[in-house]
């Protein structure tokens, strides 16, 4: 057959066509997962940073030191106008310090008892080399500046001129908790020069410690002028098996509650400290622990 004569083959003609594969659905998913995980990491952070506590006030407390001296005019013989702590006891406003429930026939036995002491305290007290002057007495003065010269101050130290006291009708462990909430260690010099620390007051048994000598002693102490919480620390000793009463008691204050009373006492009063007699400071509740106030001053 001639090839003009030969049928001709239809031609198919392709139409391109679009449609989402697989891959295309694989892809879109995994893209949509990452920006669902991004938005809710950026909301979690957004909730984290609305929600932070307030920032805490991490200024540094100022230690107050104080070097007491005395005046290059003053005069060579003088003593410090130091007034009794008997003395304030005609004060209407030390019924701040004595608990109205108090007897007072058992307030006089205990200044009985301490005064028989008193006479062999002095010598004992010596020995030890504290850097304290002792237990406050009933000397008499002039009044006027010490005679020196050098780097310090005039005025009274701290351990002759703070006055501290805890309510006398608190429970033994009570006592014993703001002792312990203030880290204050008692400490009780027998009569065989002994001295004996004690500390964890509010365990069934504190711990002790002796040593044979104050003379490395740098903290401030205080010793009892009055009141009936010195059996207190009579008792306190007996839990850890120490009998004490023939002992002088001593109550050591660390370096940071010492500088909290100093920090309280300029605050309160409000002028230099060498013009500050005597600061009467009352440890009382706060909170879920204690805290001290100023109840008075006496000034020069």
């Amino acid at each position: 057959m001639p090839p003009s004569t030969q049928p001709k083959k239809p031609v198919i003609e392709h139409v391109p066509v679009l449609k989402v594969t697989r891959f295309d659905l694989a892809t879109a998913l995994l893209i949509a997962a990452f920006l669902a995980i991004v938005g809710f990491v950026i909301w979690l952070t957004a909730v984290w940073l609305t929600n932070q506590p307030p920032a805490v006030d991490t200024t540094v407390p100022v230690e107050l030191v104080e070097m007491p001296g005395g005046s290059e005019d003053g005069a060579i013989d003088e003593t410090l106008k130091v007034e009794s702590p008997e003395d304030v006891t005609d004060d209407p406003s030390l019924a701040e310090f004595v608990s109205e429930k108090q007897e007072v026939q058992e307030m006089l036995d205990n200044v009985l008892e301490l005064s028989e002491q008193a006479n062999n305290q002095a010598q004992e007290q010596l020995e030890l080399d504290l850097r304290n002057a002792g237990q406050p007495g009933s000397a008499t003065g002039t009044g006027k500046r010490a005679f020196g010269s050098g780097p310090g101050v005039s005025g009274l130290p701290r351990e002759q001129r703070w006055f501290i006291s805890f309510a006398s009708e608190a429970t033994l462990d009570q006592y014993a908790a703001q002792l312990d909430y203030f880290g204050i260690e008692l400490g009780a010099l027998l009569p065989d020069g002994r001295l004996i620390y004690m500390s964890n007051l509010s365990a069934p048994r504190p711990t002790t410690r002796e040593v044979k000598s104050g003379a490395d002693e740098t903290r401030l102490y205080l010793t009892w002028s009055g009141g009936n919480l010195r059996l207190g620390d009579l008792r306190l000793f007996e839990k850890a098996g120490i009998d004490a009463s023939r002992g002088i008691l001593f109550h050591f204050y660390p370096a940071k509650t010492e500088n909290i009373l100093a920090v309280l006492e300029r605050e309160a009063a409000n002028r230099p400290v060498d013009q500050i007699r005597r600061t009467y400071f009352v440890s009382r509740r706060a909170g879920q622990g204690y805290e001290f106030v100023v109840t008075r001053q006496i000034f020069f």
